[in-house]
């Protein structure tokens, strides 16, 4: 049994286990996510133990489009980490255009869709790597596909991230409480106190920009 097995168990509390993968994914997602809201650079490195963690866990619980999650969030950290460290000025918090706004929502709808069509069908194409079936492929896909779109404005610190990031914590909260993974559902509620802090936070500097 390896650290990465859900089923190596670190401690319990009221009777539910918590494993290894389980606690350092809650663990390094909320430092991540507080400096987030922090507009500190350090959401970056400390997000990538998070994104680790978390591929190998929500592949062993069958949340597949979670799973793939991972690494999309993955290749974005590398990007928002160079994109805040490596500019001449500070990276101001700024908002998005209505455009922009009506792109993004019909890129949600539609890859909600198209993702949640796909990972029903892993089970069947892959059945040696993804031998049970997706479960809650649609909710599943919509907080991959939000969190995505969210993950993008982060990186240009545009305001309505938190916004989406609510939204994506409310649906993770309900969506792993049935899948029983309790820990990381109370990370979530504590990711929606966070992220409405982040939100406050990022209006004042754009009042004040």
């Amino acid at each position: 049994m390896t650290l990465f097995d859900v089923q190596h168990i670190a401690f319990s509390i009221m009777g539910y286990p918590i494993s290894y993968i389980e606690l350092l994914g809650t663990v390094f997602g909320l430092i991540s996510v507080y400096y987030a809201s922090r507009a500190n650079v350090l959401t970056w490195p400390t997000g990538i133990v998070n994104e680790i963690a978390l591929f190998a866990l929500f592949f062993q619980v069958q949340l597949y489009a979670d799973m793939l999650l991972q690494v999309f969030f993955l290749i974005v950290t590398v990007f928002g980490w160079h994109n805040w460290q490596h500019r001449t000025m500070e990276l101001p918090v700024s908002r998005m255009s209505r455009t922009m706004t009506a792109v993004y929502a019909i890129v949600l709808l539609l890859g909600t869709v198209g993702m949640g069509l796909t990972v029903q069908q892993f089970n069947r194409w892959m059945p040696d790597y993804f031998p049970l079936p997706a479960s809650y492929a649609f909710a599943d896909s919509f907080v991959m596909m939000a969190s995505m779109l969210a993950t993008f404005l982060l990186a240009k610190k545009r305001i309505e991230t938190w916004i989406l990031w609510i939204v994506v914590d409310v649906v993770s909260v309900v969506l792993y409480l049935y899948k029983e993974i309790y820990f990381l559902s109370l990370e979530y509620i504590i990711f929606l106190g966070l992220a409405t802090y982040g939100l406050l936070q990022w209006r004042k500097q754009l009042k004040y920009a």
